[in-house]
């Protein structure tokens, strides 16, 4: 059974930081690409950070650009965010995505979700 499993949210000040994780388990990690998306209230889902395979090459939407990290351990299973100077305009639900496309077939799985709220 595939799962992806976010944690490392929560409430935080403006300008503080955060560690978001994300455990999987059911498929070959690192066979999979691996990202971040967000989703604050009223607005749609948006990429925030990718790690590609085997490359290992990053990628982030210019609004997280020099504050977020993202990483990988493929020994763990697990994808990190490092999240430095939080803004309040990052408050959203966090959420796991692990990809692959080969030969014509697509897998596509999400996390559940972990709160990121970032208010004083």
């Amino acid at each position: 059974q595939v799962q992806l499993v976010e944690s490392g949210g929560g409430l935080v000040q403006p300008g503080g930081s955060l560690r978001l994780s994300c455990a999987a388990s059911g498929f070959t990690f690192s066979a999979h690409a691996m990202s971040w998306y967000r989703q604050a209230p009223g607005k749609e889902r948006e990429l925030v950070a990718a790690i590609a395979i085997p490359s290992g090459r990053t990628n982030y939407a210019d609004s997280v650009k020099g504050r977020f990290t993202i990483s990988r351990d493929n020994t763990k299973n697990t994808v990190y965010l490092q999240m430095n100077t939080l803004k309040p305009d990052d408050t959203a639900v966090y959420y796991c995505n692990a990809y692959r496309f080969v030969d014509g077939r697509i897998s596509d799985y999400w996390g559940q979700g972990t709160q990121v709220t970032v208010s004083s």
